[in-house]
């Protein structure tokens, strides 16, 4: 596969991408539920950008990369790679596609085998999809770590010899051994104390740059995003509710939903500082979702429509697009 925008000018494209968790009881393992993780979701993220996905825990954000990269079989829908189906390519394929398509973990020291040393972990994918001699390995260890600034004289240690930004420069270094074109960073810095989130967001940025990168880029919030993303999508209970170009979604959100989690996000200064908006009550579960939207049993805005009738995600002006019946103004 080659790592190119489809006619459709999406490099990875989700049309009604549905994940469900069957709910089983008893001796049998009777089903008699779905928890609907992610429910009929579309979008796509153009070749050299990085797509922002936002939402509390619970609503679908890392199950919807997983089912992206095919690390997890979609309950239904489409998921195109360089305008092919991933969910249809034969297992050869499958292969090719897996050094095209990696994914940095949220936790920097749990998704590192701590019996490993630093050099056969950044460079245990090129054991498996290329066929290099020892000095070509770690000749490429060597370049890669230095790539991700870190002393490669310290590739015979082990994990635990390194900080917290320092192992996650560990994972982004073997996220990036294969050269792959598409890169889901699932809350890649949210462990990371907040002056070592910047030194790692913009050491993505720049190897976004010199590698020709593009990421999806999954957060909690929406202040981590605003600093890497051109464009953010936002998901609550399993659906995207707003999608939209970062600085005209910052400058002025459609959804309630997103305008919550701005009013989240703290201030600089007093004179900054706008009333932040609490949401009543808790996430309702994804196994027994709301009538209509999703979101109205916590909408300080919520109408009767709301409360039968499901909103669509409807394309608005300047590309933004809002499953929402009343959009704000």
């Amino acid at each position: 596969m080659s790592g190119s925008a489809s006619s459709s000018g999406y490099l990875v494209e989700a049309s009604h991408v549905k994940k469900y968790f069957p709910i089983k009881t008893g001796l049998l393992n009777r089903v008699v539920g779905q928890v609907k993780a992610v429910d009929d979701v579309s979008f796509g993220i153009r070749a050299g950008e990085t797509f922002g996905l936002v939402g509390e825990s619970g609503c679908g954000k890392s199950t919807l990369a997983r089912v992206l990269l095919n690390l997890k079989s979609a309950t239904d829908g489409e998921i195109k790679y360089a305008g092919k189906n991933i969910l249809t390519a034969g297992s050869r394929e499958l292969r090719s596609l897996r050094e095209e398509m990696q994914i940095i973990f949220q936790d920097p020291f749990g998704s590192l085998n701590p019996r490993f040393l630093v050099k056969d972990l950044i460079g245990e994918p090129l054991r498996i999809h290329r066929r290099m001699s020892e000095r070509e390995l770690d000749n490429r260890v060597v370049e890669l770590m230095e790539l991700v600034g870190l002393d490669a004289e310290r590739r015979n240690r082990y994990p635990h010899e390194f900080s917290g930004g320092q192992r996650q420069r560990i994972g982004i270094a073997r996220a990036i051994a294969l050269n792959p074109k598409f890169i889901v960073a699932d809350e890649a810095v949210s462990a990371l104390d907040v002056s070592v989130q910047s030194q790692v967001l913009n050491l993505m940025m720049k190897l976004q740059k010199e590698l020709g990168l593009t990421y999806l880029f999954i957060a909690h919030g929406l202040n981590v995003v605003r600093h890497i993303s051109n464009r953010v999508g936002v998901m609550y209970l399993g659906k995207m509710v707003e999608v939209g170009n970062t600085e005209a979604l910052f400058a002025k959100p459609l959804h309630p939903y997103t305008s919550v989690l701005l009013s989240a996000i703290p201030k600089p200064t007093t004179a900054h500082r706008e009333e932040r908006i609490i949401l009543q009550g808790d996430v309702p579960s994804p196994a027994n979702p709301p009538s209509g939207c999703r979101f109205h049993p916590r909408c300080p805005f919520v109408q009767d429509r709301c409360k039968v009738e499901e909103p669509q995600l409807l394309s608005m002006a300047d590309e933004r697009q809002v499953a929402c019946h009343f959009p704000l103004q």
